[in-house]
């Protein structure tokens, strides 16, 4: 077996299944380490003991490494999958499978764990023919959000990712935004005019009166630049961060504005948010919204989570037509960049 993609493997179903990113990063360490070498120069590293000292190199990963170069599946690998299935399941289930695209995940230009182009090979790999990268914008310190600056940088490596055409997956510019208190976008309308897609969620202030949070994303939709409202409520209903209520609004004038700017109303994928819960969905649908599935990955084995967000919204009767991530590429683009 290839060293490196089992070890990518490895990563990608401790991802999945939400362990501790430092057993995930480890394994992607051990990877980028391994891949400077040819196939003769690792087997031959792996013989004399040289890569047992190879910083970055532990016991888990050289074990890892040792049993594929020898021909072998790793015990660890194996154990991986019968504990929790394959990385990437040979049919994909009702809605899931007309899924063509994400919206929203992040890389390690912000808060997320891996490089642009990692994220892409899984995004590649689960069946998505495109990918925004929408990393935060400068407000949201914690997470290392860009400035005008480093997002004017990342747009330039993107350029560079699609012009290799060497994957069959087509990257696309974009951010998740804040929406400031005062219903303002946290970047520059110049910069956002040059971006495919525009993300924009509440991070701060979460608990804020119902009216003055109902004004405050209100503001925010009616911006010609926005495309869809991520994690509207901002609730966490379970994981290592703990639980939080969701934020108080009047949803239905929220989703009547959504409706009339033809904003998108996310339906985020991952299993602590579960965002919006089903009543909201449901009033969104009535308000005639459009809707995008997304994964808010923040690491490669996040995309899987696109089934979790792709059951909620068949459970809740969204018509795939009404899902702009079910969208090709060109009318996707269409609709995102109309106002630009």
């Amino acid at each position: 077996m290839d060293p490196v993609a089992a070890l990518e493997e490895i990563a990608f179903l401790l991802e999945r299944d939400r362990a501790s990113r430092y057993k995930s990063t480890a394994f992607r360490r051990a990877a980028a380490i391994i891949e400077e070498y040819t196939a003769e120069e690792l087997a031959a590293r792996v013989r004399d003991g040289r890569l047992k000292r190879t910083k970055g190199i532990g016991d888990s990963t050289y074990a890892v490494i040792a049993q594929a170069v020898g021909g072998e599946v790793p015990d660890y690998l194996a154990d991986l999958r019968e504990r929790s299935g394959p990385a990437v399941s040979a049919a994909k289930p009702g809605l899931r499978a007309q899924l063509k695209g994400d919206l929203h995940s992040h890389t390690e230009w912000s808060d997320g764990t891996t490089p642009i182009a990692t994220m892409a090979r899984a995004a590649e790999l689960v069946g998505l023919e495109y990918l925004v990268v929408s990393d935060h914008s400068p407000n949201l310190t914690v997470a290392n959000g860009l400035s005008v600056e480093r997002l004017t940088e990342q747009l330039g490596v993107l350029d560079d990712l699609n012009a290799r055409g060497d994957r069959g997956i087509r990257l696309l510019s974009g951010i998740e935004v804040d929406i400031l208190l005062d219903g303002g976008l946290d970047q520059t309308p110049e910069m956002l005019s040059r971006l495919d897609v525009v993300v924009a969620s509440v991070h701060s202030k979460l608990r804020m009166e119902s009216r003055e949070m109902t004004r405050r994303m209100i503001g925010a939709i009616a911006d010609p630049q926005m495309n869809v409202l991520g994690h509207c409520t901002g609730r966490l209903v379970e994981g290592s961060r703990g639980t939080r209520p969701q934020s108080t609004f009047d949803a239905q004038a929220v989703f009547a504005a959504c409706a009339e700017h033809g904003v998108a109303v996310e339906i985020n994928s991952r299993p602590e948010r579960q965002d919006p819960p089903d009543d909201l969905i449901q009033l969104a649908l009535e308000a005639g919204c459009l809707f995008s599935i997304d994964s808010d990955a923040h690491a490669p084995g996040h995309f899987a989570f696109l089934e979790l967000g792709a059951a909620r919204a068949e459970a809740n009767g969204v018509p795939a037509e009404r899902i702009v991530t079910t969208w090709p590429v060109d009318r996707l683009l269409e609709w995102s960049r109309r106002n630009r």
